[in-house]
């Protein structure tokens, strides 16, 4: 039996795709008995008395044609961690998958939602349905994927991308900041039928760095050079718009930014706050890292196409200093309640726990205790600093740091590589083509054990979306339809 389970995780180890993965990871839970948990109710990690009920509730109604009960049930009780189904815990005692009273629940919320917008009622109509649709699906909200800085190493969003694009699970609202800027813009700016191609190491050009010399940096120009970064962007990103990428491809791309003045606030730029920005800029000033590479002034189309400055006064740098990860903005701008995060910033990754809080040892507790202390007591001694200095340049560079030590850097779902200590000296290293295909298998192999709960924690959301955009287009067939016989009356 060991070595039928040795055999699993080697097999696990050497997979090349999900399918791969996933079927040595189910054999192994066969071999292992874990099925046996599956299959049992009851865990301390979730309320299970709850989810029974609910499931029992919702398919009762549905199965006597009860879209009023069943309508009443989901408005009632619909929530993504519902008697905290999502808790991750209950994905860390299997290898695949979690218990199968939270699958067959989710599939009646699902199944359930789909039979109230594919059937006809007498008493439910169009209006009525459209109504309750998009009422639940703003209670409910929805996911946003979270691609973190780590310049060179931000390669490993681009194995994140395409687990979650072939899975068919990459949601509609994806942000990005600074390395994490270029991987969004590039799914951002391709349609679904490109991103076969794009995702591939063949075709991504990762030559973004250039060394300008000291004497390019003691005159302000950085370290780097932003020529080199803009035709990185030129060879992977389209030219467009953040409205224009939004009508191409629906996904809805937002670039945090820093300002350059002390004075002034950092900005999420995206279709709804600053449709007419350039993707590429954006990109470039979220990129910008302070002495690395020169601040950047921002660029937009104006009601001509005319590409022309945009806030010319002001100029921007690197995005994961104020925001690496906007929730807070996704949440006023989108209705994001849900996180799912790749991180690969390096002054970050090495301190974030991997450990579920309930199984902790004493150690782990002590130092996540010791890190978020150290962490509280830097946090004030710079914003102390920040206000006393008079230096203009100073209090810029005391207020970058403040900002950094200050962030989270987590969300709901957390996907990161592999501890690698040596990793930190590749950060402003060029990428070859050995380097690219290395950092997407890592991104794989590291999202493959999310991909469930995942799965899981959005399968309601692409449903509620689903089933909008299939009652929309049926209201706007009836009014085409109104309309045709008004004209021929």
């Amino acid at each position: 039996m060991k070595r039928a389970l040795k055999a699993c995780l080697e097999a696990m180890t050497r997979a090349e795709d999900y399918q791969a993965w996933s079927d040595a990871a189910r054999e192994y839970d066969r071999l292992a008995g874990n099925d046996e948990w599956r299959e049992e109710d009851a865990s301390p990690h979730y309320d299970y008395k709850m989810i029974r009920l609910r499931f029992n509730e919702l398919r009762t109604a549905r199965q006597r044609g009860d879209v009023n009960q069943l309508s009443f049930y989901i408005n009632e009780g619909l929530h993504g961690n519902l008697g905290r189904i999502a808790n991750p815990l209950l994905y860390q005692h299997c290898y695949f998958g979690t218990k199968r009273l939270i699958n067959d629940y989710l599939d009646e919320v699902c199944t359930s939602l789909r039979w109230i917008c594919d059937t006809e009622f007498p008493n439910f109509s169009l209006v009525q349905k459209l109504d309750f649709f998009e009422r639940t699906r703003q209670a409910f909200g929805e996911s946003a994927l979270m691609l973190s800085g780590g310049a060179a190493l931000g390669l490993f969003h681009l194995g994140v991308l395409k687990a979650m694009w072939e899975n068919d699970l990459l949601p509609g609202v994806i942000s990005g900041s600074s390395a994490g800027s270029i991987m969004a813009s590039v799914v951002g700016t391709h349609t679904n039928d490109e991103l076969a191609a794009i995702l591939d190491p063949e075709y991504i050009y990762a030559e973004a760095f250039r060394m300008v010399g000291w004497r390019g940096t003691l005159r302000g120009k950085g370290l780097l050079d932003p020529a080199q970064l803009e035709l990185c962007l030129e060879r992977n990103v389209q030219d467009l718009t953040f409205e224009e990428a939004f009508a191409r491809t629906g996904r809805r791309i937002n670039i945090p930014v820093s300002p350059a003045d002390p004075m002034q606030e950092s900005r999420l730029l995206n279709a709804v706050t600053s449709p007419h920005v350039l993707i590429r800029k954006a990109s470039l000033a979220s990129c910008a890292i302070p002495y690395v590479y020169p601040p950047v002034m921002l660029w937009a189309k104006n009601i001509h196409g005319e590409k022309v400055p945009y806030i010319p006064s002001r100029q921007w740098v690197d995005g994961s200093i104020k925001n690496d990860l906007p929730i807070q903005r996704l949440a006023r701008i989108y209705g994001v309640n849900h996180s799912i995060v790749s991180q690969t910033n390096p002054h970050v990754v090495p301190f974030l726990s991997r450990t579920a809080a309930a199984r902790k040892t004493l150690r782990a507790y002590l130092k996540d205790m010791v890190i978020s202390n150290t962490r509280y007591n830097l946090n004030q001694v710079l914003e102390f600093t920040k206000d006393q200095l008079g230096n203009r340049g100073l209090a810029l560079l005391v207020d970058k740091a403040h900002s950094i030590v200050s962030q989270r850097y987590q969300g709901d779902i957390n996907i990161m590589p592999p501890r690698q200590p040596l990793s930190v000296f590749r950060v402003l290293s060029n990428a070859s083509a050995e380097d690219v295909a290395r950092y997407i298998h890592m991104g794989e192999t590291s999202t493959w054990p999310k991909l469930e709960l995942i799965r899981n924690s959005t399968c309601i959301s692409r449903t509620i979306d689903s089933c909008l955009s299939r009652i929309k287009a049926e209201e706007e067939r009836e009014l085409e339809e109104f309309s045709h016989n008004q004209a021929t009356a």
